[in-house]
């Protein structure tokens, strides 16, 4: 098993945000949370990571209560890029992405050659290599976001969590991105506002409208006329790619 949500309730004041949620993420595999804004992706993602307490429920991780985990062991399997990740200090790009390597990295440890060598796949596989040296404040906002992708990389997670990490991103490095979490060998969960890149590259959709999950399955399950037209509130016809053979989505003007 790896993470599982169940039956989870999170509250601000009165209102509910996140209303009795379950699901499992699949090990290995990608899931795609989709819905509208408000719908309370973000919330949710924030509970799987034990950034916030559920009011009721419970997440698990291999079947245990992510509560009963200390913050440094969670930090060693999960890795969690937000949706507006960002640093007040101007490091340069290498400096952040060496982050990632704290979670495995004692008081008293230096500095070693895994860690250099996972700072360094890092950077390379999210094309930012060039960029090692440059200062965070001289970044555009695809550039920062990429490095917060190579520092979660470099984190060396079995489980990756990602809110909206394609915001920002010009076409390219959104497939690219998109491509590259696809392939690695870690369950992922991802929060995409871009439906036909969800049906593109995600294993199983989650959709999400006012806290709850209406709906969940395989892409070419879940992603219907009827769907998008209840819960994004959009006209749209739905076929197989000729390219890719999931669904894509043609919105109607």
């Amino acid at each position: 098993m790896s993470i599982k949500a169940c039956n989870l309730v999170w509250k601000i004041g009165s209102k509910t945000i996140v209303d009795g949620v379950s699901f499992t993420a699949e090990p290995g595999r990608m899931l795609g949370l989709l819905g509208p804004n408000g719908s309370g992706k973000t919330s949710l993602l924030r509970l799987l990571t034990g950034l916030k307490r559920p009011h009721s429920g419970q997440v698990t991780l291999d079947d245990r209560d992510l509560a009963t985990f200390r913050r440094r062991t969670i930090a060693q399997r999960i890795a969690f890029i937000e949706q507006h990740a960002t640093t007040n200090a101007n490091l340069k790009v290498i400096d952040v992405v060496k982050l990632g390597r704290f979670p495995h990295r004692s008081m008293f440890s230096g500095w070693t050659k895994e860690d250099d060598a996972a700072v360094n796949k890092a950077l390379e596989r999210t094309e930012m290599a060039v960029k090692r040296d440059d200062l965070w404040q001289s970044l555009s906002g695809g550039e920062k976001q990429r490095t917060h992708l190579a520092r979660a990389l470099a984190q060396s997670p079995r489980e990756l969590i990602l809110d909206e990490p394609t915001n920002h991103l010009d076409v390219h490095h959104q497939i690219s991105l998109l491509r590259l979490v696809s392939a690695l060998p870690v369950t992922s969960i991802i929060a995409l506002h871009d439906l036909n890149h969800a049906a593109m590259f995600c294993d199983h959709l989650l959709v999400m409208q006012s806290g709850k999950i209406v709906a969940s399955g395989a892409p070419e399950d879940v992603l219907t006329r009827e769907l998008l037209r209840d819960v994004f509130s959009v006209d749209a016809h739905v076929a197989p790619s000729p390219y890719h053979a999931k669904p894509h989505i043609h919105f109607v003007r």
